[in-house]
């Protein structure tokens, strides 16, 4: 592979203290990012969130199989014609847009209110 094709091909080197790096291991290791990514999402304004626990991530399987269950019975109902279709797909819809919610809230880095200036 050829440095030339990578998106980021500039290297960079910072020297850190044992307190700086000791600091920046500790954000990397919360949010469960390189310390690369960390830094590059501070550079861009973003604060980088904690990892969430494993609960967080049982809930989402969860509500991932709810929706598919929930479009599958669309699916059938449509086909079978015995259901408020329209209904039934834009609850499917509403609880699809629930779990992007939650997504943004727990994994999504947010923007920064640090000032740079």
């Amino acid at each position: 592979m050829k440095i030339e094709n990578r998106k980021r091909n500039i290297p960079i080197r910072v020297w850190l203290s044992k307190s700086e790096n000791a600091e920046l291991s500790r954000k990397a290791k919360i949010t469960g990012l390189p310390k690369s990514t960390v830094i590059r999402l501070l550079i861009n304004n973003y604060e980088p969130k904690e990892k969430p626990d494993e609960r967080f991530y049982e809930t989402m399987r969860l509500l991932s199989a709810i929706g598919n269950n929930i479009n599958q019975l669309a699916v059938k109902a449509n086909t079978l014609g015995f259901i408020d279709t329209p209904m039934l797909k834009a609850e499917a819809l509403r609880w699809h847009k629930f779990q992007a919610d939650i997504e943004a809230v727990f994994l999504r880095p947010g923007e920064s209110n640090l000032k740079w200036q």
